[in-house]
Formats: C-alpha cells, sequence, structure tokens
C-alpha cells in the first residue's frame, strides 16, 4: 500500500496557505473529513478555506454549537464539527446527505458519520508535532485534488 502523502505545516500561516489552496482546488460533491485532536489545526484549516473561497474575509466561527454553518460563494461550502452529534441518524436531519453531493463540505470529527460516511471523501490528519507547535497534514488518498493542492503547494 503506498505512503499517505504528508506535509509540514510549520506555522498557522502555513495551514493557511494549504486552506486556500484547497479553495482554488475543490469542487462541489468535493467531501474533506477534517480529523485529528483538539487544536490541530482543523478548523483554521476550513476558516481559512472558506474565507479564500468567499473571497473575502467574513467571520467564520467554528460550529460546534450550530454544528453546521453553510456559505454562499461560487458553490454552497458547510462546515460542520459533528463532535456533539448523539447518533449518525442526526447527519440526515441536518441535510448533510444531501449536500455531500452539491456542496464542498467540511467535516470536522467525522467519526461521527458513521455509515453516513460518503465514498470517496478525502481524510486530511491533522497531527501537532512533538514540540507542539508546528502540525502536519496527511491525506488518505492520492487524488485529482491532492495532486493538485500538492503541486500548487509545491510549485
Amino acid at each position: 500500500m503506498p505512503e499517505m502523502p504528508c506535509l509540514d505545516l510549520p506555522d498557522p500561516d502555513a495551514t493557511t496557505r494549504l486552506g486556500a489552496i484547497f479553495a482554488r482546488f475543490a469542487h462541489p460533491g468535493d467531501v474533506l473529513l477534517l480529523e485529528g485532536p483538539i487544536g490541530a489545526g482543523k478548523t483554521h484549516f476550513a476558516r481559512s478555506l472558506i474565507q479564500s473561497r468567499l473571497g473575502r474575509a467574513e467571520d467564520v466561527p467554528s460550529p460546534t454549537f450550530t454544528l453546521v454553518q453553510t456559505y454562499e460563494a461560487d458553490c454552497e461550502i458547510w462546515h460542520a464539527d459533528l463532535y456533539r452529534l448523539s447518533h449518525p441518524d442526526e447527519v440526515y436531519e441536518l441535510g448533510l446527505d444531501t449536500a455531500f453531493e452539491t456542496a464542498i463540505c467540511l467535516i470536522e470529527w467525522p467519526d461521527r458519520l458513521g455509515s453516513a460516511t460518503p465514498e470517496g471523501a478525502l481524510r486530511l490528519r491533522f497531527e501537532q508535532t512533538e514540540d507542539g507547535a508546528a502540525r502536519r497534514v496527511c491525506f488518505s488518498a492520492q487524488t485529482p485534488l491532492v495532486d493538485a493542492v500538492l503541486e500548487a503547494w509545491n510549485g
């Protein structure tokens, strides 16, 4: 099995840059499953992607209490934090199953999706490095989206 592609994110600016690059290449129907412990950079990445796609520095709060925040850019963007989800069936009540097909979806705590996890979703695993200052992100697959992001990152 090939090794997962990973990127080192030495500071918050690097995470911001990664979000902006993903914003350039993501399309409706792309589902990004953002995994990692609290403080690993998931919300920072999501905020950066959303603001970049919107083209403005809009307030992008964490959806921890609302569960889902939606944004209208050139396409719809759904940002969900499923930490407080009590049952996977709530995914359908929130309308996420439809959004998976029609919007760019950024899902924090995607383990709560259970069997509702869409096929083809891309997992981004955010980790803190040993010193705690830097981050690392690994992608679950080598997809055309990941290829485009890595090329832009390295270019």
